[in-house]
């Protein structure tokens, strides 16, 4: 996939850095918030998130594991770093998720 480059307050940035500041201003709202984050080994880590960089790294307290037979050593763990990369999806609560300004910011994105 191609992504093109745009010049946004005088600095040349491409589409999908746009798209990933989107993201992480979103979830950065979310701070305090009760998340699940699947993540591409199949591991899923249910927790409050404490905070979110720029890279989509997250970080959970009060954690469990949705399926700790298959995971025993995750049972003692409290709070945990999740490195962005490894994610593969982040479910959030419908009632904490205020959908129609995530369109609207995403509009406004892709008319920059």
């Amino acid at each position: 996939k191609q992504w093109y480059q745009r010049r946004v307050r005088g600095h040349l940035v491409s589409d999908n850095s746009l798209f990933l500041m989107l993201f992480f201003s979103f979830f950065k709202t979310l701070v305090g918030k009760d998340v699940l984050i699947e993540l591409k080994n199949d591991l899923c880590i249910c927790g409050t998130l404490h905070s979110v960089d720029q890279y989509h790294n997250f970080r959970l307290t009060d954690i469990s594991v949705t399926d700790p037979e298959k995971h025993p050593h995750m049972l003692s763990v409290k709070n945990c770093f999740i490195r962005g990369s490894i994610v593969r999806y982040v479910q959030l609560p419908a009632d904490d998720c205020d959908i129609v300004e995530l369109q609207n910011a995403s509009r406004k994105e892709s008319t920059i």
